[in-house]
This record gives structure tokens, C-alpha cells and sequence, in this order.
């Protein structure tokens, strides 16, 4: 664990925005945020590092932070972004092993910190926890899943294609189109699918210059998301 600022104000210790205890009654979440440890870190800050054996589960109060790892030295690759409200750590704190990829913050954020002793017995006296825990979990399991077959089938160009369309979601304001809101920098884009940001850079070009795509700000709509699917398959 780095260094960082520990949370003394009252309003920053609370666990009410966290989604895993969103259905809590108040008095067993104060139970729980009495027993977490507060701490905030600055944006770039190391929280954990791979091979660690820090087994706390760590809840995103404020802010967000990025799960990263570096199979190849130099060569960061970043696995996806925990925004407030969620949380990470649960492995290491059910299996007890070492962590399997570092964490570092997105942006200034404030964390709360349970000890794995006392994660694992809120995991056998509520069972309500427990099942969306086991979720979250078979969904990173399919999570992986697809990446690995994306790594071992499809070029870069359409990986980057591919993580376009697991970004965007649908427009609220215009039926049928699709919004990345907000666009994340490209080189995070190029970390996330394990290439290069001149790679990002030559796939975005190609979407805008067929006009399947357009930017406005820091948002990136899909004007054609059935094109956007087709240059993925097209491997």
C-alpha cells in the first residue's frame, strides 16, 4: 500500500453510494463503514501492485481508478476503469493469494478499505451480497473470456472496433444511435485492447472518413453502429 491522505472528514465515510450495499438497511452499512479503513489518493497514484498480498476489498467511494497490469516490461495494459460505487479486490480477499494486477488512480479518489477477514464474514451472514458478488464475478469470467478470444483472433484495427462497441451504449436523446459519453483518451483506448495509439488513431480515421462516426466534445456517437460491427468481423 502507498502512502496516502487518510479521510477525516465525517461526510467522505460513507458507504451509501456504494451499489453493493445499496439495499443495506443504514444501521448495518454504519456497521460496516466503523470496520473500513479511509483513504484518498491523488490522480496516478499506485494503490496496489501485481503480486501484492494486500487482501482488502476496496469499495470507490469517490472519484476512479484503473486496473492495470504489465505482461510485457514497458508495455502497461489496462484491463477496465472502476468508477464510484463499485468495487475491487474481492479475489485476493476470498482466495487469500496475491493480487493478479495492479490498480491506480484515474483521478483524485476517496476509498474505503475492509480487511478480508471481515469481508468474508459479510459474504456468510448475507446472502442477498453474497449472490450479486458471485455475479460480478461470472461476469468478469465472461469478460475475459471474450478478450481472449479478440486476442487470439482478431487484429488490432478490429479490437479497437470491438472495445468501441462495448463502450458505447444508446442514446437517450436520439432513438437507435449510439454514444461513447465521454470518448476515453486514445492511448488509454490502445492500453485496453493491447496495441499501439497510432493503431487507435488509423481505426478512428478510417470510421470518420465513412462518416460512421462523429465526434462532438467529449462524446462519440456511432451513426451506424451495424458498420461499426461489420469492420470488427472483418478479420
Amino acid at each position: 500500500m502507498t502512502e496516502t491522505e487518510r479521510v477525516t472528514r465525517l461526510h467522505d465515510q460513507s458507504l451509501e453510494n456504494i451499489d453493493l450495499f445499496r439495499n443495506l438497511p443504514a444501521q448495518e452499512r454504519s456497521f460496516i463503514e466503523a470496520r473500513c479503513r479511509w483513504l484518498r489518493f491523488k490522480r496516478g497514484q499506485r494503490i496496489l501492485e501485481h503480486g501484492s498480498f494486500c487482501n482488502e476489498v476496496f469499495f470507490v467511494v469517490d472519484g476512479s481508478v484503473v486496473i492495470v497490469n504489465e505482461p510485457i516490461p514497458g508495455r502497461e495494459v489496462a484491463f477496465t476503469t472502476i468508477e464510484s460505487g463499485n468495487y475491487f479486490g474481492e479475489i485476493a480477499a476470498i482466495d487469500g493469494g496475491p493480487r493478479s494486477a495492479s490498480v491506480v488512480a484515474k483521478e483524485s479518489c476517496v476509498l474505503a478499505c475492509l480487511a478480508s477477514e471481515r469481508f468474508l464474514e459479510l459474504l456468510q451472514s448475507n446472502a442477498g451480497i453474497t449472490f450479486e458478488v458471485l455475479q460480478r464475478l461470472t461476469g468478469m469470467i465472461r469478460a475475459g473470456d471474450v478478450r481472449i478470444v479478440e486476442l487470439s483472433t482478431l487484429a488490432a484495427r478490429q479490437r479497437v472496433f470491438a472495445e468501441l462497441l462495448r463502450m458505447a451504449q444508446p442514446d437517450a436523446a436520439i432513438p437507435g444511435q449510439w454514444v461513447v459519453r465521454p470518448l476515453p483518451p486514445l492511448r488509454e483506448i490502445a492500453t485496453r485492447v493491447s496495441t499501439t495509439r497510432e493503431t487507435v488513431v488509423r481505426a478512428f480515421a478510417q470510421l470518420y472518413k465513412t462518416g460512421t462516426v462523429s465526434r462532438k466534445g467529449r462524446n462519440l456517437y456511432l451513426l451506424d453502429r451495424k458498420a461499426v460491427e461489420d469492420l470488427a468481423r472483418a478479420c
